[in-house]
């Protein structure tokens, strides 16, 4: 874990730095990152890598706070393989969320998708299908990735 706090740790020093705002671990926060990750110049790899695998460890440390879960790291060398597994089972890379906000679309080598246990997958599928049209912009986003995380597990916990 401490690999991970010192992560999250980056990015509200980045955010700090770049746009004078403190990020506070809670779900309100989310809207100040996405305008930060919305600044990644795109033609830097190596910017897009650094506030990718930081901003993915502060976005995970923001469910887990608020909704609970725990990091899943079989390769600590590899953040961009860890995941965050919820009491229900559902789970994420949040690195790969960022980078699918960063670059606005899937990648086609970057985990982007929830994942539950297999008995749990019809009950996300379903839920998935029953929620209303989103934009591209706010599907990308950080705060309509959590907002539609925070309902599957609510969804799963019923």
């Amino acid at each position: 874990m401490h690999q991970v706090d010192d992560l999250a740790g980056q990015a509200v020093a980045y955010v700090q730095r770049a746009l004078g705002i403190t990020l506070g671990y809670d779900s309100e926060t989310l809207p100040v990152l996405d305008h930060y990750i919305s600044t990644v110049p795109r033609d830097r790899p190596e910017m897009i890598e650094l506030v990718t695998v930081t901003a993915g460890a502060y976005l995970g440390e923001v469910v887990r706070r608020q909704i609970g879960g725990r990091w899943e790291m079989d390769n600590p060398a590899q953040a961009m393989s860890w995941r965050l597994v919820l009491p229900t089972g559902l789970n994420f890379s949040p690195m790969g969320f960022v980078a699918a906000a960063i670059v606005g679309d899937e990648l086609g080598d970057v985990d982007t998708a929830f994942d539950a246990p297999p008995a749990m997958l019809p009950y996300v599928e379903v839920t998935l299908g029953n929620m209303s049209e989103q934009s591209d912009q706010e599907y990308y986003s950080l705060c309509g990735r959590y907002d539609t995380l925070a309902h599957l597990h609510e969804v799963l916990v019923a």
